[in-house]
């Protein structure tokens, strides 16, 4: 393995935040093999091929930082929307609450 397929696959191999996707698994897969296969390469076409990889590694990365942030937004939502209707209940028996007050006050 050269330098340069070390890096990257360590860069692969390094633990997000949250589970990646099946998809994901696969492309880190893919791209693991594609490092193997660069690397068996003539030296003239390797330099061409790990600037590809580069890119490709840096989208992968890329997409599961969005990933993350996404399923950490949607956690937060679900989470903030609980509150907002245990909100609604409560208010909803505090309504019903004073209007029985004001009906029984009233008769």
């Amino acid at each position: 393995m050269t330098p340069h397929s070390a890096v990257l696959s360590s860069r692969l191999s390094a633990p997000v935040e949250n589970t990646p996707c099946p998809e994901t698994v696969q492309e880190i897969r893919d791209l693991t093999e594609l490092l193997r296969l660069a690397d068996g390469l003539p030296t003239e076409y390797q330099t061409d091929f790990y600037k590809i990889l580069d890119r490709l590694t840096a989208c992968v990365e890329r997409r599961q930082r969005m990933l993350g942030y996404v399923q950490d937004a949607l956690s937060q939502m679900s989470l903030d929307l609980k509150y907002l209707v245990f909100d609604l209940e409560v208010t909803r028996r505090e309504r019903d609450e004073y209007r029985n007050r004001l009906d029984a006050s009233m008769s």
